[in-house]
């Protein structure tokens, strides 16, 4: 009797289908998207991790993409971000020189590609979602994603616009997202607690220029297809300008 409840959960859990392509189309507003720079090591963090995880369901209309950047600066206290990537911290460090600050930190969130230290405020969050949603799209993205059978995850993104972004020094972006992570930290500034983390960007691809972009992405021993999304945005490098930005779960 025991076995055949076994049996019957077991039938009842989600399944994923590898190798299937799911895909998804921007539509004729820009899309906000959300970068959040965190670390594991960070006293500061747990709080905007937690308040990036409430983008949960507001990410699921495509107005909103969410994405955890972990950095690995703040290793040396004493506790080792598994989550973090030198990449992410490059880019932490080259959006901070194009907009002429001095230094990085984290927390810091960056909505659109600009710096927006007032995130804690529900208000002004609103207010820069507005504006950013206000802009008619000046880039169609067409996002394409599908995982293989040994976990990893095939992309494909393309990105067109009018003649004049041609002269923009501008960057297609794919990242492969997770939802439901965590660690249970035993060293550094939070030591004893048990961190969480959502959008959590675990792999990154970029190419110059409009056009298509594809990626593959080798898999992680801790994936789970069940949680994972692909997300993709256009930016203009001098600028910092988000231009637009998807997302998309991958098929279930």
């Amino acid at each position: 009797m025991g076995m055949r409840i076994l049996w019957i959960l077991v039938a009842m859990l989600p399944t994923f289908a590898a190798g299937a392509e799911c895909s998804v189309r921007s539509g004729p507003r820009t899309a906000a998207l959300v970068e959040l720079y965190t670390s594991e090591g960070c006293s500061s963090c747990p709080p905007a991790d937690h308040w990036l995880s409430s983008f949960t369901r507001v990410a699921e209309n495509g107005d909103v993409v969410p994405l955890a950047f972990h950095v690995g600066y703040w290793d040396y206290i004493g506790w080792k971000d598994a989550f973090a990537d030198p990449r992410y911290t490059e880019r932490q460090r080259d959006r901070a020189a194009a907009s002429g600050a001095r230094y990085v930190y984290t927390p810091q969130v960056v909505v659109g590609g600009r710096d927006f230290p007032g995130w804690s405020s529900e208000h002004s969050l609103t207010s820069a979602f507005e504006a950013i949603r206000r802009k008619p799209a000046a880039v169609t993205l067409e996002l394409a994603a599908s995982m293989a059978a040994d976990q990893s995850i095939a992309t494909r993104l393309t990105a067109t616009g009018d003649a004049k972004l041609a002269a923009r020094d501008l960057a297609l972006v794919t990242v492969v997202t997770q939802n439901g992570l965590g660690s249970r930290v035993t060293a550094g500034e939070n030591r004893g607690e048990n961190l969480k983390h959502d959008f959590v960007v675990r792999d990154l691809a970029m190419q110059r220029g409009l056009g298509i972009a594809t990626a593959s992405f080798k898999p992680k021993a801790d994936w789970n297809a069940q949680k994972m999304s692909v997300a993709a945005f256009v930016q203009d490098r001098k600028t910092g300008e988000v231009l637009q930005a998807v997302a998309l779960p991958l098929c279930r």
